[in-house]
Order: structure tokens, then C-alpha cells, then sequence
């Protein structure tokens, strides 16, 4: 590997960081949620916006960031995207009421626009026949945020049940996710300094006329011998631009982008419906419904952080040797199996409170309201919850939910659990990584920012709705029908992406361009798809 690229992946992994505090920002909350319900005494609707506030805010942010950094430069809207993670942080950790911890997660979704940015600044800068494994970096740094999140969750945890005097001197034992929010600090610190060793990508410098900077920067990460090509091809690309300025959202709808648009949508939406938001946030929640507690329950959860870093890598590997379309038919189809097979472990699972199990309920829990419930034998998690709220209440229910859970149910934990790796897996070697990746190549370099910004806006917005409704699916739809719910959606996209996506790996950006253009006009195009 020689010097050029060496450098390509050091900037590539300094803007990836963004990508570790997505992923540890919004997976955090899975630890968070249980306590947050219970100290500001939440209903399922409650929950729900606590855990997708910041998937609401992305909404805002991708409409903006693409135009943003159009504007301003992608080095600069990558600073303050890492200040906003900063101070979303520090304020959700002491948010003294529901009200400002939902507001202060919201400003760091507005921070979510590192999700364009970075796949945004490292395709500007990776030569073509390495752009899939570099893109790719930050959807690796995104799952390993995951992963040190769960980690910390666990952690944490198992340090505030911890009898030792600075536990309690530093409020572990009370204010545990006050202390799982604002670890997140570090690392946005961490990331807002590295910044700095960066320079600014050089097809915006030659959007702003900055052709001897440009010049400057390819020479660090391209051969000396295809400077000038590159130079020439960006700026042919960026003077096609400048002649239609003033047009580009008119020109989202010219049929020459009409093809790379409903592949991106696609894709886009498809990676949002089949739940991979309501599995990573709500982890431990999850898996407290198939009855194991809520220690195992966090314990599992870092399972799910170690195979989603593992089949990432795995992704990485294989990118550019299989190509995009293979990865995504393959992991689509393992999620279409894997949530299938979680939904029919919830299916198979029946709920009876016996005598014993009452007895070995906590203290706080009032056994003598439930004794209409012991004996009974309730055939689903929907009708057993609600029996336990016209017993206890809703209050009580929530604050005791994953003890009354498994008190009662009788399921294999493990065809949950594997289904749930399972899909995990079939993501992080599809879905995660190939639609980072697919989004920065299919757009020509005019429009590029506004497209990804579009397509971002439509995925988080599905990503919110998902995550909003997760609490309320659990408790109306049961767990199973809401994962056969994803996995019927998983079959849809299946599909869809069979039919309509081409294969674009060890393709130029520019080549793309020509490719989609002719695809348009009806012309045949030689190359391989």
C-alpha cells in the first residue's frame, strides 16, 4: 500500500470518529430508557420520543448539512457537528426533567449530520478501487460506538450495585444513566480536536475556486502521475454544476437521476423498516421480554455491539471484491430469516404466574393484587401485560416489567436471542455499511450534497417512526407480531433491490455519472453492472 493511500485512510479514520459517536449516542439510550421511565414516570409514548428525539432533529439536520457543507466546507461542518455532540452530552446528563432531556437529545440529533458528512468528505477523498472500504470505515466506527456503548451500559451498571463509599459519593447508585449519557463527552472531545489534522476535501476546493489547495491536497492522496486527471475530471464535473446553478433541486427530478434516486429510496427506507433502530436502541428491552432479567438482558445487549463490530469488518472485506448489490441481496435475505425467527420464538412463548413465582417477585411489588393472575395461563405477552395493568397499574407494571416478565414466561431465550444475532449479522454485512456507500457514488458531483441530504431526510424520518412507535408496537402488537412486521417488510425490500439495483464497485465517480446518465437516455451501457 503505498503512501497515498496510507494517507487517505488516516484522514478517512479521523472523520469515521464521526461515525463512533453516532453510533454510541444513539445506542446509549438502551441502557438509559428503563430508569428514565421510571424516574420521570413515562407512558409508552413518553419512552418512545426520549429514544427517537434525535432521530426527529436528523430529520432537520440532513435537509441542511448537505447545502451546509456546500457552503462552508465539509472540515468545517464536521467541527460543529462534533462541538453539538459535545454539549448534547453533558446537557442530557443533567437534565433535571423529561421536557429538557428530550430537547437536549434533539440537539445532538442535530449533530446526526455527520451520517452525510463523513461518507460525504472520505468518497471525495479515496481513490475509486479503495472508496468502499474507506466509506466503509465509518459505518465500522458506527457499530464499534454501538459496541462501547452496550459495554459502558453493562458496565456501569454492575458498578452501581457496588456497596464501595465512591459509588455512592459520585451517584452511581442513584443516577447510573446520568453517568452512561455523559460519558459520551470524551470522545466527542477526542473527535473535535483530531479535526484539526485534517484538510478540507478537494472537490469542495474546486467548487470554490481553490484549484492550487486542491491541487495540494490530491498530491497527499492520490499517485503523483493522476493528479491532473483527477484535477480535470473534478473540474469538468464542478463546471457542469456551475452552468445549471440555481437548479439543482429542479434537477433532482431530470431523468437522468431518476434511476440513482429510486435506488437510493429504496434502500434508504428499507434499512429503517425492518427495525434495526427498535433492536439497537431498545436492546436490553428486548431481551428482558424473553424473560431472562435485566442484568442478562444488558449482558446480551453487548452480544449484539460484538457481532454487528465483527460482520462489519466482515463487509469491509468483501465490498469491493463482491461488490454492493451481492452484499445487500444476501443480508437482506438473512434478516428476512432471522426476524422470522424471532418472531416465532415470541410466538411459541405462554405466560403463567404461579404461586413460587409470585413469592420470589421483589418486595415492592404488591403479590397480594395479583393474585386473580396466579394459575391463569395467558397465551401472549399483549394479554399478559394487560392483566398485570388492570392489576397493578401502569406505574407499577413499567417499574417492574422485566421481573414480572420472567416470573412468568415460558419461552426458549435462545431462538429469541439467536434470531436477534442473526439479524444483527445480516445488517452489519448489508444494509449498514452498502447504503453509506451506494449514497456516495450514485449522485453526480453537483448535486451530490442536496441528493444524499434528501435521501438522509426520507431515512430519518423513517428511522424516528420507528423508533417512536416501538414501545406502543410492544404493547398492542405483541413481540412477535411486530418482528414478523419487520421481517415482511425485509421480504419487500428483498425484492425491490433484486429488481432495480446495479453494481457500482471499482467505478469512478464520474464514471457513475455517465452510466446512470446513459441508463437514462436509453443507451446501452458496455460496462459490467
Amino acid at each position: 500500500m503505498n503512501q497515498n493511500i496510507h494517507t487517505a485512510l488516516y484522514y478517512a479514520a479521523i472523520v469515521s470518529l464521526g461515525g463512533f459517536l453516532f453510533g454510541f449516542d444513539a445506542s446509549v439510550i438502551s441502557g438509559v430508557v428503563g430508569f428514565v421511565v421510571r424516574d420521570f414516570a413515562l407512558n409508552d409514548w413518553g419512552q418512545g420520543l426520549v429514544v427517537s428525539a434525535p432521530a426527529l432533529a436528523a430529520v432537520v439536520a440532513v435537509m441542511t448539512v448537505g447545502p451546509l457543507s456546500d457552503a462552508f466546507g465539509r472540515k468545517k461542518m464536521l467541527t460543529v457537528v462534533a462541538f453539538l455532540y459535545t454539549f448534547s452530552a453533558g446537557a442530557s446528563a443533567l437534565a433535571p426533567s423529561f421536557e429538557v432531556l428530550v430537547a437536549a437529545r434533539a440537539l445532538g440529533g442535530l449533530a446526526f449530520g455527520s451520517l452525510i458528512l463523513a461518507p460525504l468528505y472520505i468518497a471525495e477523498m479515496a481513490p475509486p478501487a479503495h472508496r468502499g472500504r474507506m466509506v466503509s470505515m465509518n459505518q465500522l466506527n458506527i457499530v464499534l460506538g454501538f459496541s462501547v456503548a452496550y459495554f459502558s451500559n453493562f458496565l456501569l451498571l454492575r458498578v452501581s450495585t457496588s456497596e464501595a463509599a465512591w459509588v455512592a459519593m459520585l451517584g452511581l447508585d442513584t443516577h447510573v444513566w446520568r453517568w452512561m449519557l455523559g460519558l459520551e463527552i470524551v470522545p466527542a472531545l477526542l473527535f473535535f480536536g483530531a479535526l484539526f489534522l485534517i484538510p478540507e476535501s478537494p472537490r469542495w476546493l474546486v467548487m470554490t475556486g481553490r484549484l492550487e489547495e486542491a491541487r495540494r491536497v490530491l498530491a497527499r492522496v492520490a499517485p503523483p502521475e493522476r493528479v491532473e486527471q483527477v484535477l480535470a475530471e473534478v473540474q469538468a464535473s464542478v463546471a457542469r454544476s456551475r452552468e445549471q446553478a440555481g437548479t439543482r433541486v429542479r434537477e433532482l427530478w431530470h431523468p437522468a437521476l431518476r434511476l440513482p434516486l429510486l435506488v437510493a429510496l429504496v434502500v434508504a427506507i428499507t434499512q429503517q423498516v425492518t427495525g434495526v433502530n427498535a433492536v439497537y436502541f431498545y436492546a436490553p428491552s428486548i431481551f428482558e421480554q424473553s424473560g431472562v432479567g435485566t442484568d442478562a438482558a444488558f449482558a446480551q445487549a453487548i452480544w449484539v455491539g460484538l457481532i454487528n463490530v465483527v460482520f462489519t469488518v466482515v463487509a469491509m472485506v468483501l465490498i469491493d471484491r463482491v461488490g454492493r448489490k451481492p452484499l445487500l441481496v444476501g443480508g437482506l435475505a438473512g434478516v428476512l430469516v432471522s426476524m422470522g425467527v424471532v418472531a416465532y420464538g415470541f410466538h411459541r412463548a405462554t405466560y403463567e404466574l404461579t404461586p413460587e413465582a409470585a413469592a420470589s417477585l421483589p418486595e415492592t411489588v404488591e403479590t397480594v393484587r395479583l393474585e386473580p393472575l396466579i394459575g391463569v395461563v395467558y397465551p401472549n405477552d399483549v394479554a399478559y401485560k394487560q392483566a398485570l395493568r388492570q392489576a397493578l397499574g401502569e406505574r407499577a407494571m413499567k417499574d417492574h416489567e422485566a421481573a414480572l416478565i420472567q416470573a412468568a414466561i415460558r419461552i426458549n431465550p435462545y431462538v429469541v436471542l439467536a434470531g436477534i444475532l442473526g439479524f444483527v449479522a445480516s445488517f452489519a454485512v448489508s444494509l449498514g455499511p452498502v447504503m453509506w456507500v451506494l449514497l456516495s457514488e450514485i449522485f453526480p458531483n453537483r448535486v451530490r450534497g442536496l441528493a444524499i441530504s434528501v435521501i438522509t431526510f426520507f431515512n430519518s424520518l423513517v428511522s424516528f417512526g420507528v423508533q417512536f412507535v416501538f414501545p406502543w408496537e410492544l404493547a398492542h402488537l405483541g413481540s412477535a407480531g411486530t418482528f414478523l412486521l419487520y421481517g415482511l417488510f425485509a421480504g419487500v425490500g428483498l425484492v425491490l433491490v433484486i429488481w432495480l439495483l446495479p453494481e457500482t464497485k471499482n467505478r469512478s465517480l464520474e464514471e457513475l455519472e455517465r452510466f446512470f446518465a446513459a441508463r437514462a437516455e436509453g443507451v446501452s451501457d458496455t460496462s459490467p453492472i
